[in-house]
């Protein structure tokens, strides 16, 4: 009853059973796994959990990655929107540094939670995060949201891809962003169709994103694609809550994407050797850490 494979799909059986898309999600994991729903919902839980917990550790923290690549940036920003005037707004950076404080904690060998990847780790969490303080919203809100998010993330793993060795970055730092903002739709009452709309569109923002990673790290510029990945989310969700839809419907986005990703020359999927990586000054990064 609660199965789907794509979007329309999951509309569908939303629409049919009355039902948000946190809840269509929970009880697939219901039935396909045998679990109980409070177990399934307790484990979510701990999900949020340590993915706040990261936010908190990064914000707080000047800690360098291994590499020295990465670490304070989001403590820097969180210092801006603290105690100077910003130009995109306190909510915005609030998201925007969370996002970006779990990558360099990823950076550090700290733990976080692969949402989708690590390497767009940030982006869910960064959201979570402002919401809940901005927001006041409580606990069971947040982790009906990731259930929210991971429908999307099913969405788009069975259809196309969320790996950047595989799709580019747009595969990776833009489905997190398409799950967050659809999470984020949820969280603030709209429709499913709504919340699917603001995912199409996150997508849509960033068609051909390519994956070069200086010296192959998780690091740079993955940290600041994962900062721009939770705006990206804001502005969406923004968008569908005020009744924009996306011309072209979420699983052609996903579809679209998937062959722009098939597309892309090796050279941009991960392999360090394009792109930002391949540039003279990424070429010297690489040879200071590696030593070639």
């Amino acid at each position: 009853m609660y199965n789907f494979k794509n979007g329309k799909e999951l509309i569908n059986i939303c629409k049919e059973q009355d039902k948000k898309i946190w809840e269509v999600m929970l009880l697939r994991e219901v039935k396909n796994s045998e679990r109980s729903y409070e177990e399934i919902f307790d484990q979510m839980k701990d999900n949020v959990n340590t993915m706040l917990i990261a936010v908190e550790k990064g914000i707080n923290s000047d800690r360098k990655s291994i590499s020295g690549l990465v670490g304070g940036d989001g403590k820097k920003l969180k210092e801006r929107y603290l105690n100077d005037r910003t130009l995109s707004g306190k909510r915005t950076l609030k998201a925007t540094a969370g996002a970006m404080a779990v990558l360099e904690v990823n950076a550090s060998m700290g733990q976080i939670v692969a949402a989708p990847t690590a390497g767009s780790s940030g982006i869910l969490p960064g959201v979570l995060y402002m919401i809940k303080d901005e927001f006041h919203v409580d606990d069971d809100t947040l982790v009906k949201a990731l259930f929210t998010a991971s429908a999307i993330g099913f969405v788009i793993a069975k259809n196309a891809t969320v790996s950047g060795a595989d799709g580019g970055c747009q595969a990776e730092t833009g489905s997190a962003a398409a799950m967050a903002a659809a999470a984020l739709v949820e969280v603030e009452g709209g429709t499913p169709e709504e919340a699917l709309n603001a995912a199409a569109m996150t997508i849509k923002n960033i068609l051909g994103l390519v994956c070069d990673p200086i010296a192959g790290l998780v690091e740079s510029p993955c940290v600041k694609r994962n900062a721009i990945g939770a705006t990206n989310a804001l502005i969406s969700a923004d968008m569908a809550l005020a009744g924009i839809g996306s011309i072209i419907p979420f699983d052609e986005v996903v579809e679209a994407m998937y062959n722009v990703g098939k597309s892309m020359s090796p050279t941009l999927k991960e392999t360090a050797l394009g792109g930002l990586a391949a540039t003279p000054t990424g070429r010297r990064i690489t040879k200071e850490i590696f030593g070639e």
